[in-house]
């Protein structure tokens, strides 16, 4: 498989091996999810469960909702790759987007924060209560009590949510997602005995469908004992049967071989290997939400640039030229300092996404606002450049209104010889 993978990378031909698999894979009917009344139950139009692997509920008048149920046998896994829980048995999600990327909804807050501690869901007669959260610098891990207030059974899930995955991308490391997989595996959901686990992430293709590929392909492995004999293409083409779509890019394709490279060497026996992916991880720094902003600069010393008029007496060219850059330099540092004041953000100032409060990204904001200063300090600058230049006037230079008059006068009179020429 090595072999494998560096052969495509030093022939760049992942993106003809990505479109090739693409090919390959086949077109099942999905006619369920195309009638009327299901075509608002799809977040994407162009993302559709098979009909022979589609999850049907049981409760509610419309069985439909646009999720599959892929097996593998061999391996004995199951996945959904959809939101739901209580009909399949399930104990454990894995998140792999948030809930808001790029400014747009990618899914629904379906968990409580930790402020309100549960939520009721009237439509199905469910309660959910968050019991505790741990929170990493690149995932969190919370525990979950589901309870059917019907039947009074209550359920724990554990929430595996990967945050900071981007959408069409690939993780920080094969080490970072390989130890939060493993966190996945120890918890005892991915296995046989228990419900299907529940992955998901926006369209439920791209991040779920990589989570599930490398997965699969490692536990092949250490069931056959033999990783050579496990081909990642194969099992990808094999999981398309049951979902379309899985695994969105070649860079997706590219990162799962590179995974699973690294974990086959843990099934050989180095088993080593997992410690150091949890260091190389670095999963116990704070998270970006709650990393604190650089400090900002200090304001501009105003003496910096000025010149001592006394080292050039009889120079009076000299002696108003340091006179205009110490006015520029003083009133650029009162902006400066004016703006920095202002600009201070509340220390109680947050926002709350994927289920927990975090604190306010300054260092995203950093850029915005220094352009808010640039652009006030321009007029400013302006405007006293603009009061040294009238101060003293340029000999030999006509003033606006003077040329205008005089245009003017010139562009009449040869109107009027014109005139006269043509008429005369």
């Amino acid at each position: 498989m090595e072999d494998e993978f560096r052969e495509i990378d030093e022939n760049g031909s992942w993106n003809a091996i990505y479109q090739d698999i693409r090919q390959q894979s086949c077109e099942l009917p999905c006619k369920v999810a195309k009638l009327p009344e299901n075509k608002n139950r799809n977040r994407y139009r162009d993302v559709s469960p098979f009909d022979h692997s589609r999850i049907c509920l049981q409760l509610g008048v419309n069985d439909y909702i646009n999720g599959s149920l892929i097996t593998v046998e061999e391996a004995q896994r199951k996945y959904i790759l959809t939101q739901m829980v209580w009909e399949q048995r399930t104990r454990g999600v894995v998140m792999l987007n948030r809930v808001i990327e790029k400014g747009s909804v990618k899914c629904a807050q379906y968990w409580p924060h930790r402020e309100e501690k549960d939520a009721i869901f009237e439509d199905t007669n469910f309660k959910l209560t968050l019991v505790s959260e741990d929170i990493k610098s690149y995932y969190t891990v919370r525990q979950l009590e589901l309870e059917n207030l019907s039947t009074a059974e209550t359920r724990e899930i554990l929430h595996f949510h990967y945050t900071t995955w981007p959408d069409f991308g690939v993780p920080e490391s094969p080490a970072s997602f390989l130890n939060f997989l493993f966190k996945v595996r120890e918890s005892g959901c991915l296995n046989s005995d228990q419900g299907p686990v529940v992955v998901h992430c926006s369209a439920g293709i791209g991040r779920s469908g990589t989570f599930c590929l490398v997965d699969t392909c490692l536990l092949l492995m250490s069931i056959r004992k033999d990783p050579s004999s496990v081909q990642i293409r194969d099992v990808l083409l094999e999981m398309r049967r049951y979902r379309m779509g899985l695994i969105q890019t070649a860079d997706q394709l590219r990162f799962s071989y590179l995974a699973v490279i690294e974990g086959a060497k843990y099934i050989k026996g180095d088993t080593s290997l997992q410690e150091s992916w949890k260091e190389l991880s670095n999963e116990e720094d704070d998270p970006p939400e709650f990393t604190p902003p650089p400090p900002l600069p200090p304001p501009r010393d105003p003496h910096i640039s000025r010149v001592e008029p006394s080292f050039f007496p009889g120079n009076d060219e000299i002696i108003r030229h340091t006179e205009k850059r110490s006015l520029g330099s003083s009133q650029e540092s009162m902006l400066r300092q004016r703006n920095i004041a202002v600009s201070q953000p509340p220390p109680d100032a947050g926002e709350r996404f994927d289920g927990y409060a975090s604190v306010q990204d300054h260092t995203a904001n950093a850029a915005p606002k220094s352009q808010q200063q640039h652009e006030a300090e321009e007029p400013e600058l302006a405007e006293a450049a603009e009061q040294s230049k009238e101060s003293s006037p340029v000999p030999g230079t006509w003033s606006p209104l003077l040329t205008n008059v005089c245009l003017c006068t010139a562009l009449a009179l040869s109107a009027y010889a014109c005139y006269r020429a043509y008429f005369h």
